[in-house]
């Protein structure tokens, strides 16, 4: 299976916004030498919760300072963007990178930054997917023209053209069910962030897949992201994950203000108003602390050995065959983030990358299996 990183670049206390992007730089120019086999930017704006506003740019400059990984976003916000430019851009990176890119996309869910770019947040759904529509006839056709609520596009092409169809490689992030039915009849792949118990995730990747084929696409194997905290002793990497994953909290309540419970009176965003309570709950420091356990439970944390065997139970369940890392998160300090990524590197990467266990296309395991094996309906963000 291939093993990738992103950059995450959360702001830090007492550091410039230079020096965390320059860490953050750093790390991913590890990524190749280090034996990973991609590399993912990420898309936020107006907070420091990721200070990654444009994904293409950013990857840009690795398609110039690499020969081998692939270049991936996870992810472009579509409702945010002109969607014949977001086409132009992704075209260039193609020739830029000699065709090693995918392209995860997502409707975002911070009002902050619907407000920042003017779009009013009940439209995302729609917006989103005219603006696939778009991105994907601009890229497979010489030529389109396109006629909607939001886009009256005259026929027109776009220049250069791209010389892999990147549009064949889409990928998309979805928490709602409705979402998820959308991007399915798309013919986009599947990308998870990991937001919740390993059996909730598989069961919606069986659903995504049954509505991909239910349209005539050929299901395509899920990428998954997640946190990982490895170190030579599992307490060790424990203490890690639970010190810098319960930091995060604040940092997604200030950027998303769940905790408001404001989603759920937003059209198309219903699904999230759930989340609320438990964001309230966390200035409870016992309910905090349960929280974070929880989240951590989720990732992927101990031993390298514990990593593989937890990265395999992973790939059981979901049948991913991509898994994409963050080794930075919650402000850790960076020597400790790069000594989390190398150990990763040395130790767990060379065993999913040629293990015989890690070959070749995996199923999700058996919905009953799955079912069974749920014990809870708590919701951890990315």
């Amino acid at each position: 299976m291939k093993v990738g990183m992103a950059l995450n670049m959360l702001s830090k206390p007492g550091q410039s916004d230079a020096t965390v992007v320059g860490e953050h730089m750093a790390m991913g120019d590890l990524v190749e030498p280090l034996g990973f086999d991609s590399l993912f930017a990420l898309e936020h704006h107006f907070t420091g919760y990721a200070m990654s506003p444009a994904p293409c740019q950013l990857l840009a400059y690795y398609a110039g300072r690499t020969k081998r990984i692939t270049l991936g976003t996870s992810v472009i916000v579509l409702p945010w963007h002109d969607p014949v430019r977001v086409a132009e851009e992704i075209a260039l990176l193609d020739i830029m990178c000699g065709g090693r890119c995918v392209f995860g996309f997502g409707r975002g869910a911070a009002s902050v930054e619907y407000e920042g770019f003017r779009v009013p947040m009940g439209e995302a759904r729609p917006r989103f997917v005219e603006s696939a529509k778009i991105v994907m006839l601009a890229l497979a056709n010489e030529s389109f023209e396109f006629e909607g609520e939001f886009f009256k596009i005259p026929r027109t092409s776009i220049r250069p053209r791209p010389i892999s169809h990147p549009e064949r490689r889409f990928y998309a992030s979805s928490v709602s069910p409705e979402s998820a039915e959308i991007m399915a009849k798309l013919g986009f792949g599947m990308l998870v962030i990991m937001q919740n118990e390993w059996p909730k995730a598989a069961q919606d990747i069986h659903k995504f897949r049954e509505i991909t084929e239910s349209v005539g696409h050929a299901p395509r194997p899920p990428i998954v992201l997640t946190n990982v905290s490895c170190a030579e002793s599992r307490a060790e990497a424990d203490d890690r994950a639970k010190l810098w994953l319960a930091k995060k909290w604040d940092s997604i309540d200030t950027h998303y203000h769940f905790s408001d419970g404001h989603l759920a009176n937003v059209k198309g965003y219903e699904s999230y108003g759930k989340m609320a309570k438990t964001y309230a709950k966390l200035k409870d420091e016992s309910f905090r602390e349960k929280a974070t356990d929880f989240y951590v439970s989720i990732q992927v944390s101990g031993t390298p050995d514990d990593c593989v065997e937890k990265i395999r139970e992973l790939r059981r369940l979901t049948g991913l065959d991509h898994l994409i890392t963050e080794f930075s998160f919650g402000g850790m300090p960076h020597e400790e983030a790069e000594c989390n990524m190398r150990l990763f590197a040395e130790r767990v990467v060379p065993v999913l990358q040629r293990d015989a266990a890690f070959r070749g296309v995996v199923d999700p395991a058996p919905l009953p299996i799955v079912e069974a094996a749920r014990k809870a309906d708590m919701f951890a963000p990315a």
